[in-house]
């Protein structure tokens, strides 16, 4: 006698072949953890962006403080009437006797250089556009006095 090939049916109940991928309540977990760490990375990205552009201001008010040693060397006081683009490299918005400001072309930083005398001056840069929102740095001071420079906050000032 000779086997036959027959097919075998099972008793039971019968299962729908199980199709493969992903099903709306797994895509709904990703999407929420997805936004749950982006809320939590994206305010310290700002934050970091803003500390990076704080180099900009520190550099601008370190080119008027090497402009004004400069010009105090050559003369008996310190030059609050014109810090040329030509000395600093610093694009000039407007200017009078007493004060000179600046916006740096990033336009993150405006510099104003205060009332120069023969002792000192006052240079600060304050946070423009986004950099206004920079919080306890958005303004940046260098008072020199007699010789001696001081940086506030002193926080804000990278070593």
């Amino acid at each position: 006698m000779s086997k036959s090939h027959q097919p075998i049916h099972r008793s039971g109940p019968s299962y729908p072949e199980r199709k493969r991928g992903f099903t709306l309540i797994e895509v709904m977990v990703v999407v929420a953890v997805v936004g749950i760490l982006a809320a939590i990375a994206y305010p310290s990205y700002l934050s970091q962006v803003r500390k990076s552009r704080r180099s900009d201001a520190v550099q601008a008010l370190a080119q008027v403080q090497q402009a004004q040693e400069r010009w105090r060397a050559n003369n008996t006081t310190y030059n609050g009437a014109d810090l040329s683009s030509a000395a600093t490299g610093l694009k000039i918005v407007s200017g009078t006797t007493v004060t000179t400001s600046y916006n740096l072309p990033t336009g993150f930083y405006d510099i104003a250089l205060g009332t120069a005398s023969a002792a000192g001056y006052v240079v600060t840069a304050t946070g423009a556009g986004s950099q206004a929102s920079d919080t306890g740095c958005s303004t940046l001071t260098v008072t020199v006095a007699n010789g001696t420079a001081t940086n506030t906050p002193t926080a804000c000032w990278s070593k």
